[in-house]
């Protein structure tokens, strides 16, 4: 099973290679559009391979989604505090309830009568 992850793993960085060796020519990435110049004071623009721009956009996604997927489930992951919270609430009553339960009788006698 290692030995195919392996694989996979070789797959996946030789497509990633393939990738950015087709498309190694440079482009003019630009903060501000054109039309929008006048209303910014300056306009950096920077030169770069066309893979670094689309691996960049992927990378940018990926980092997006999962913090978005973060937020969307912080209802889930503040019930599950409260259920958590709830349960170790439960169970020390029931602790103490076993034992005003059996208080002042046999330690023999109360151990038989949890089992039950």
């Amino acid at each position: 099973m290692r030995y195919l992850r392996y694989i996979s793993i070789a797959i996946f960085a030789m497509a990633l290679i393939l990738i950015a060796l087709a498309n190694r020519s440079m482009v003019q990435v630009r903060l501000v559009p054109d039309e929008l110049t006048g209303f910014t004071a300056l306009n950096p623009a920077q030169e770069v391979p066309l893979f670094v721009v689309i691996f960049g956009g992927i990378l940018a996604g990926l980092v997006l989604g999962f913090i978005w997927e973060w937020i969307r489930e912080s209802g889930e992951r503040a019930a599950a505090a409260r259920q958590t919270r709830e349960m170790a609430r439960l169970r020390a009553e029931i602790k103490r309830l076993k034992r005003d339960k059996h208080e002042g009788k046999d330690e023999v006698i109360a151990l038989l009568d949890d089992g039950r």
